[in-house]
């Protein structure tokens, strides 16, 4: 409990913090895989996408699609059929960032066996 005063006081210290506030929201556990799995399937409908990340639960890609479209990162698009169809693609701004997030995963791909090494000579 007390993690999570510390939280709110640093959140209400510095609540305009464009990095924290940004990296809040994809940088959590699925976000970056969400964007960049649209990248290269857009637009895609939820169970094709559900399909490329098998381990996110309907849930948690529902909450992260909500979020990504919240902040200008997706958009959902309705189909007026029977049943309805909807399909997810990426925004302007998603498009911007996704080449930083490919060098992140370079730079993760690069260095991970390194990584790995370090955290295995402290257990």
């Amino acid at each position: 409990m007390n993690n999570q005063k510390n939280k709110e006081l640093r959140d209400a210290l510095f609540p305009d913090c464009p990095i924290r506030n940004v990296l809040s929201r994809v940088g959590d556990k699925w976000s970056l895989l969400v964007l960049y799995s649209l990248q290269h399937r857009e637009p895609v409908r939820f169970k094709e996408l559900q399909r490329q990340i098998p381990d996110i639960s309907q849930k948690s890609l529902t909450q992260t699609l909500r979020t990504l479209e919240v902040d200008g990162f997706v958009t959902r698009e309705v189909f007026p059929e029977v049943p309805p169809r909807v399909v997810y693609s990426l925004t302007p701004r998603a498009l911007s960032f996704l080449p930083l997030v490919e060098n992140i995963i370079k730079w993760a791909m690069e260095n991970m066996e390194e990584i790995i090494k370090d955290r295995e000579k402290n257990e």
